[in-house]
């Protein structure tokens, strides 16, 4: 049944308003095959492309362990969970990844979630409500399921400016000590790849009475000993109150998760509508995530080769001129500026170079600072790094790209 004609202007207005701003979002239709990584087939074009933009940083999502475990649980378990945790769908192996991801960031217990957005949104919207009179401070640059959090806390919000802490503290001692208070930032930031101040964060939270909120997202797996994220890597798990992260990115699957104190964890089991009311994540999945966790808590190989290649691609844009923000991560955003020119580079690099990087535009950034999100992997190889700089040299001298300019992050 097709949609009342009174209603369709709405939705074209709408439409049309983000495809004359430049924005309009294509989903590309890609199949990714095992063992090819990190190739796909694109049926757009018919032909095989080197993806450069995925979250899968490390290929987990084909490891061996990974789909082995994964194939051993579905044949075992079943599809799917069988409901919510409360009803049926609390199976041992999602218990299992909960222990393992508690023991890796060395916490007394952890949650998990259906996605990383959900345990963002769930947890801090339901620890807003949990503590009253509750502020919380977030960090200018935090990714919209942490903005959504807060806004749906419907605690008092103060947005302080991204990584600056005299600001942070201004806001802070404008506060009874007593108040609760909760400071929500991240490890690395998506965009352009910088880093936290967790060190200071943290005493600054300790000095002002507030429990402190780490989204770990694009650092679990990444970095660390034992892939803790950046908080392991500077030995600063210990101050932090409570670490969110993800499965899907570096460990190559799917869901969310906090981990934190055994009493705060089960007040967000039992207050947090978003992990009530939701269908549990599925056996194979949990099995998988615990396989990659576990080989990568042990493994510092696909760690190591991500960031040998990372330091190559960095180093041979620079050389090129290409324009990209440096910054001590594995994300190397390359800068367009336009939203209209960074389309139609995304698109001439999948068309003509068989290269997949999708352009990112506002909302996701600020306007004026439209960029293609590049994120190697170990996987990648020396000469398709070769291939990507000659391709991105080539688009951007078409496009009159402005070139030669390096950014500090």
């Amino acid at each position: 049944m097709s949609i009342s004609k009174a209603y369709r202007p709405y939705f074209d207005r709408a439409l049309q308003k983000i495809k004359a701003e430049g924005r309009y979002r294509v989903f590309h239709d890609l199949e990714r095959r095992v063992g090819e990584f990190p190739t796909a087939h694109s049926y757009a074009t018919g032909k095989d492309v080197t993806i450069w933009c995925g979250n899968d940083y490390l290929g987990m999502g084909q490891h061996p362990v990974v789909l082995d475990a994964m194939e051993h649980a579905l044949h075992h378990t079943g599809a799917g969970a069988g409901g919510t945790r409360n009803i049926s769908g609390n199976h041992h192996i999602i218990v299992e990844l909960e222990n393992t991801l508690a023991k890796l960031h060395q916490k007394e217990a952890a949650l998990v979630f259906t996605s990383g957005y959900v345990a963002n949104e769930a947890s801090l919207s339901t620890l807003g409500k949990l503590l009253p009179g509750c502020v919380i401070f977030s960090d200018a640059c935090n990714h919209a399921s942490m903005i959504h959090g807060i806004g749906n806390s419907g605690c008092e919000k103060h947005v302080f400016r991204h990584n600056d802490l005299e600001h942070l503290e201004i806001l802070l001692e404008a506060q009874p000590l007593e108040r609760p208070k909760l400071i929500a930032f991240e490890s690395v930031y998506s965009m352009d790849g910088d880093i936290g101040h967790i060190k200071e964060i943290c005493a600054l939270a300790r000095k002002y009475n507030a429990l402190t909120y780490l989204d770990e997202v694009h650092a679990v797996g990444m970095y660390g000993k034992h892939g803790g994220g950046v908080a392991e890597r500077d030995g600063l798990m210990d101050l932090v109150d409570v670490i969110q992260g993800t499965l899907g990115k570096a460990f190559g699957v799917m869901g969310g998760y906090v981990a934190s104190s055994a009493r705060l964890i089960d007040a967000l089991r039992s207050y947090a509508p978003g992990f009530i009311f939701t269908t549990s994540l599925p056996p194979a999945l949990a099995a998988g995530a615990i396989a990659s966790i576990t080989h990568l808590m042990e493994s510092n190989v696909e760690r190591e080769g991500q960031q040998r290649i990372v330091a190559l691609l960095k180093r041979r844009l620079s050389q090129a001129g290409i324009p990209v923000i440096f910054t001590n991560t594995h994300i190397v955003p390359v800068m367009v500026g336009d939203p209209v020119r960074c389309k139609q580079a995304s698109d001439m690099l999948l068309r003509d170079y068989g290269i997949y990087v999708q352009a990112i535009n506002f909302p996701t950034v600020p306007r004026g600072t439209e960029r293609l999100r590049i994120t190697p992997s170990p996987l990648h190889t020396e000469a398709m790094v070769e291939h990507l700089t000659e391709s991105l040299v080539s688009v951007f001298q078409h496009l009159e790209v402005e070139m030669e300019k390096q950014i500090a992050a």
